[in-house]
């Protein structure tokens, strides 16, 4: 009979609420759902392992849910696959993006899987939930990824327009590839103002007026190109019609030269960079690209451009290129300068601009909160912290660059020490920076020694925070803070902050 109740169990599909003890105030907060046999429910566990989830994302990739491990208590029982839903939030951005599941082992090597559902309900609870079919446990993760588009090329060649924009198109001439070879594209908007904020920290930059976007296209059987395929990218000459006249005043004092140099080193530059729709007749079109991150950036002076009308830009590539955007510029940069305008622009794609947030509590001041917010989101986090109760001084700290998974430790020095549980003072803190996940710690503060700052009416403590990059956080799964390993690094920043005596 036991054995015949097992079997009915094993048959037996069940969607079970995984919960676990949330952040705060010792809320619960549902970890996931897991569809699956009875048996199998029964020797689950799931965790949230947030602390690890720098390890989980990489630079394109924004993390929109906790990180979960789910494990089993008895491989025996353990029948697969099972569906797993992982709660979530996102702001979508465009059409170039996707919601998919992460999946990483203890190893640390990962895959992606495309949720079969996003419904807004699990149960009684509605919200966003990332459904996957699974066939391993491991750690999940919910993320917002540059969409992929796939698609195989056969030999009697392909035009292929891409689903996140139409305008783009890879044109494969017949017998293009001696086989099949299959393509995945990526495409990585540029936004104007990127740029315009390049050009305003740096005057090197003063000439480029518009990119295109980014495109990113992974080339997995490595054949080698029999002929050239045709790609077709949006690039408008000049966003901003406004500033086309200071562009001409710095153009017309070096426009010979820029016509010396196009017909020397890019005989087809003269007429490609001279457009017909009646644009500044100075504009001039580059291409920069890599074959490997390992290779780095090159200017391609040599590529065959069909057409530059309209806003689009229409080239011939007869190599494969892992990454590659094109840009207008005004006048001719020294190509130095246009390697360093592509590392930057590079740079800037993968960060995000940030500030440190450390509010006090105004009718309880030995209550604190720390927050890493995007720069763009800040008004509205301190709208909210205000609501709650908190207020400055310290104001927010200027704005600094992170990429996704990038971690802000901090300790506070001087007269001042806190703690998150009421004992343990004199602690390193961490934030973990995810652009569409705020961290935020809720902590205690306490002066150090009550006889201090004698000259004062206020004990004085500094907070003071360094920043740790993904390349110095060690791939561990215990992730435990350091404590003096900092003496050699200078601080990101630093606030001040009182406490009345």
């Amino acid at each position: 009979v036991g054995d015949s109740e097992e079997v009915q169990k094993s048959r037996h599909w069940m969607n079970k609420e995984f919960l676990v003890k949330g952040s705060g105030k010792n809320k619960q907060e549902i970890a996931c759902f897991i569809k699956a046999p009875a048996t199998v429910l029964e020797n689950l566990k799931c965790s949230i392992l947030n602390d690890i989830s720098s390890l989980v994302v990489d630079d394109s990739e924004e993390l929109v849910s906790n990180v979960i491990s789910i494990e089993c208590y008895d491989n025996e029982n353990l029948l697969f696959p099972i569906n797993i839903a992982i709660p979530f939030t996102s702001c979508f951005r465009g059409n170039h993006r996707e919601i998919v599941v992460k999946v990483t082992d203890m190893n640390f090597q990962s895959n992606y899987l495309t949720p079969i559902s996003l419904q807004g309900y699990q149960g009684n609870h509605k919200a966003s939930f990332a459904e996957v079919k699974i066939y391993h446990l491991g750690v999940f993760s919910v993320l917002s990824c540059l969409k992929k588009e796939t698609f195989t090329v056969p030999k009697v060649g392909l035009l292929q327009k891409l689903n996140v924009d139409s305008r783009i198109s890879f044109y494969y001439h017949p017998e293009a590839f001696s086989s099949p070879a299959p393509m995945q594209i990526k495409i990585q908007p540029i936004e104007p103002s990127l740029v315009s904020a390049l050009k305003a920290r740096h005057d090197m930059y003063h000439s480029v007026i518009s990119t295109s976007a980014l495109v990113h296209v992974q080339h997995p059987s490595a054949q080698p190109f029999n002929s050239s395929v045709t790609i077709t990218l949006p690039c408008p000459p000049s966003p901003d019609k406004k500033r086309q006249g200071d562009e001409t005043e710095h153009a017309t004092a070096i426009s010979a030269t820029v016509k010396r140099f196009a017909a020397a080193y890019h005989p087809r530059a003269v007429n490609t960079s001279v457009r017909k729709s009646g644009d500044n007749l100075s504009d001039t079109l580059k291409l920069l690209g890599h074959g490997s991150k390992e290779e780095g950036w090159k200017v391609f002076d040599d590529v065959i451009i069909q057409n530059a009308q309209n806003g689009l830009v229409s080239f011939e590539l007869n190599k494969h290129l892992e990454s590659f955007f094109f840009f207008f510029f005004s006048f001719l940069l020294e190509k130095t300068h246009l390697l360093l305008f592509a590392q930057a622009l590079e740079a800037a794609l993968c960060s995000t601009m940030a500030n440190v947030i450390l509010y006090q509590k105004r009718e309880n001041p030995y209550k604190i909160v720390v927050l890493l917010s995007a720069s763009k989101d800040l008004t509205n986090e301190l709208q909210n912290l205000h609501e709650e109760g908190y207020f400055g001084p310290p104001e927010p700290t200027q704005q600094f660059p992170l990429r996704q998974g990038e971690q802000i430790h901090f300790r506070f020095k001087g007269n001042i020490s806190a703690s998150e549980n009421g004992e343990d003072f004199r602690k390193v803190y961490r934030l973990i920076f995810h652009s569409q996940r705020q961290p935020r710690l809720e902590l205690q503060i306490k002066e150090v020694d009550e006889f201090g700052n004698h000259s004062s009416p206020h004990y004085k403590g500094t907070a003071v925070f360094y920043k740790i990059t993904r390349e110095m956080i060690p791939k561990k799964w215990d992730q435990t803070l350091p404590f003096d390993e900092y003496q050699h690094q200078s601080p990101l920043c630093k606030l001040a902050l009182t406490l009345p005596k």
